[in-house]
């Protein structure tokens, strides 16, 4: 493990000694504003920038080259870029692996050995047997662009199904791999979006999603994907059609294997915060659909299958979840039998592994393990090592051993295998990492937020900070869609420490990290209270004299952009930079490019219901910003091929920002135009590297560190 290089920590104190720096504006590309106005419910609502929704037009074209140079010009000339770029480099060459899983006595696996480009698709024939990689990524593409999306393997293990996507885009394309010599069958499927491949019991074919043609031929994910069959060796003309939702517009199935390998088990997603379980049975032709969970009231996960008895994990009358289990000649909910009950600790996750359930909960946002017997005998914790997550134990009744992995933040990843019921979990592979984790510090606190909700907080330092206000420190949120902040590794975060920066990150409303309540609670006409969260996070830390308004930055990514952003333009005067990166942030307008973004409306909400309206119009960001106000020196990432949250949010908002700033703090918008929405794992190194060096620039120079 390496401490902060003398260059890197030389550049800093010279270029950031001293006063802020004066604010610099820069001189921005012309953006033209139009007269478009929409009426909704009686307001008129100005759209000066509609013609930005134009992407592939010439002229937006031009006008991101001309925002990208602008923003080039000046993050690539700050004292301490190629420092950090240097450091980062040397920083991403942490190992990075997947929870393995278990085929036919294989165990498949991603792995990179902190060198590589991407991580490779590995498989061993044994625990201590060698490691062979069955596929490289970096081989893909020449840029490193083309990336492995997702993967499932055979019954037999002697194929594997695999799924790669082409510059940032979630559409993919998926591929049939032989095992044994790495060799692909000669055809493509296409169409397909986030599905995943669900093997037939004999290995001859597999279940996936895709989407319809529209008139022109093109697959068009404005409409409900469906489910079909592939069969090993046969051209996708001739997949065969298993189901259609036709009773919904809008709710979409993806397959997912059962246990047992008797049904299909559909997943019919509607929103973030309610789905269904249907089973297509396969030993009975002409059956009809097991409509499993039907309720659409909260979320369910399948489990698994002993018998004629389903486990299904769900907050459907639980807001903290529960496992119940569900007869299949009496589905129906008055019908269910709790196995694991609600506890006041909510359930992240369950896996059902042998003869037991692994119930992953939350303690204050930190991950604990209960072990329970299928009749809902507890069978005591399972011992971890000490704060932060776990992620894995994938299995079914028929399992004999599983992995998890634990994280921490400063811990890349320990890899364990579990023997349900052999004693305690075995050490597979330990992660190293460049960062120097010896000396990190993780505190946990809680403040109170603007209606008195008391809220967690994280808060990750080198040892030896002093309590003055004036370290310079990022606050890092999501808020949304159920997902909860933990302590895990995430170098994106903590390679910020690295430069002497203090790390917060809040667990906000609108996250998972204590049910299905507190979800809804940031969610649709509730969305404020996840502002008010981050920003009593703010005023918190500058109480306690963490820091100061001049040496605080924000930073937050897709639904967390669209809490930056928002954040920003309501209290300037708490920061001194933000980073709104692949943001949602024309809340009026964010459903309307494809099918898949008008299903976050269970956050949201639709700007077609007038109360989802009017609470999106008070926080929209691109409806926000206010002419002659001073906001904080903000730099917008994004991705021209983004077809998640489209990039137009982004040029959007940069332009209205631009426009109405009313001192010399910078407004840079710079657009990947070799990615799209996806980071982490799914983003070569090089390009995640250049986008974490120009932030990590610009925020150390905003906030002189």
């Amino acid at each position: 493990m390496k401490a902060l290089p003398i260059v890197l920590a030389a550049a800093l104190l010279t270029a950031c000694a001293g006063l802020r720096p004066a604010p610099v504006s820069p001189a921005y590309p012309e953006t033209r504003r139009v007269d478009q106005v929409d009426e909704y419910f009686g307001t008129r609502v100005a759209d000066p920038y509609r013609w930005l929704e134009a992407m592939g037009a010439a002229e937006v074209d031009d006008w991101i080259e001309a925002q990208n140079e602008v923003a080039r010009e000046f993050l690539t000339a700050l004292p301490n870029y190629e420092a950090i770029h240097a450091r980062l480099d040397e920083l991403w060459r942490t190992e990075r692996m997947t929870v393995p899983r278990v085929h036919a006595g294989r165990y498949f696996f991603e792995f990179n050995d902190g060198e590589a480009t991407l991580s490779r698709l590995m498989v061993t024939d044994g625990l201590d047997a060698e490691w062979r990689p069955l596929l490289d990524p970096a081989e893909l593409s020449e840029d490193g662009t083309t990336l492995l999306a997702r993967w499932n393997v055979s019954p037999e293990a002697d194929l594997v199904a695999w799924a790669a996507t082409e510059g940032g885009s979630d559409w993919t394309s998926w591929h049939v791999r032989r095992t044994d010599t790495g060799e692909d069958l000669p055809y493509t499927l296409r169409g397909t979006k986030f599905t995943n491949a669900v093997w037939l019991r004999d290995g001859s074919g597999f279940y996936y999603a895709r989407y319809p043609k529209n008139g022109a031929g093109e697959w068009d994910d404005l409409q409900q994907p469906e489910l079909w069959l592939h069969r090993v060796g046969t051209p996708q003309s001739e997949d065969q059609h298993v189901f259609a939702i036709t009773d919904h517009p809008t709710r979409v199935p993806f397959p997912l294997p059962s246990s047992d390998g008797r049904h299909l088990v559909v997943m019919v997603w509607q929103d973030s915060r309610a789905n269904g379980i249907y089973l297509l049975p396969l030993d009975e032709p002409g059956a009809g659909i097991i409509r499993l969970v039907d309720s659409f009231d909260g979320r369910a996960a399948y489990l698994g299958t002993v018998g004629d008895t389903v486990y299904v994990s769900t907050s459907i009358g639980a807001p903290r979840g529960r496992v119940v289990a569900i007869d299949l000649a009496r589905p129906g909910q008055e019908h269910w039998r709790d196995v694991v009950a609600e506890s006041g600790l909510p359930i992240e996750g369950v896996t059902l592994v042998g003869d037991r359930f692994f119930v992953h909960r939350l303690e204050d946002a930190k991950s604990r393990v209960d072990q329970v017997a299928l009749d809902g005998t507890p069978l005591g914790p399972l011992p971890l090592p000490g704060i932060g997550r776990v992620s894995g134990f994938a299995g079914s009744p028929e399992s004999t051993e599983t992995f998890f992995e634990f994280q921490s933040f400063d811990n890349p990843g320990t890899v364990y295998r579990v023997q349900p019921g052999q004693g305690e979990p075995e050490r597979f592979y330990q992660k190293s990492t460049a960062l120097d984790t010896d000396s990190l510090v993780t505190r946990q606190v809680f403040y109170t937020s603007k209606d008195g909700t008391r809220v967690p907080m994280f808060i990750v330092h080198r040892a030896g900070v002093a309590l003055d206000g004036r370290n310079p420190t990022m606050l890092y949120g999501y808020g949304g869609f159920n997902v909860s902040m933990t302590p895990s590794w995430d170098l994106r975060l903590l390679g910020w420490l690295d430069l002497g920066g203090v790390l917060a990150i809040a667990n906000l409303r609108g996250g998972g990290e204590y049910g299905a309540d507190w979800h809804a609670a940031g969610t649709r006409e509730r969305k404020q209270n996840t502002f008010d969260d981050f920003i009593a996070a703010a005023e918190w830390l500058i109480a306690e004299r963490w820091t100061a308004p001049d040496r605080l930055a924000i930073y937050g990514r897709s639904n967390g952009g669209l809490l930056v952003g928002a954040v920003q333009l309501q209290r300037p005067d708490l920061f001194a930079a933000a980073g709104p990166a692949v943001g949602v942030l024309d809340m009026l307008r964010y459903h309307t490019p494809s099918a898949n973004a008008r299903a976050w409306a269970g956050d949201y909400g639709l700007s077609e219901i007038e109360s989802d309206f009017r609470a999106q119009l008070a926080y929209s960001p691109v409806h926000n910003t206010r002419r002659g106000a001073c906001y904080p020196a903000t730099l917008i990432h994004t991705g021209k091929f983004d077809d998640r949250v489209v990039p137009w949010h982004s040029y959007k908002f940069a332009a209205a920002l631009q426009h109405d700033q009313g001192c010399d703090w910078p407004v840079l918008l710079k657009t990947e135009t070799r990615a799209g929405h996806a980071s982490g794992g799914a983003k070569p190194r090089h390009l995640l590297i250049e986008e974490f060096a120009e932030l990590y620039a610009f925020f150390a120079w905003a906030l002189r560190m």
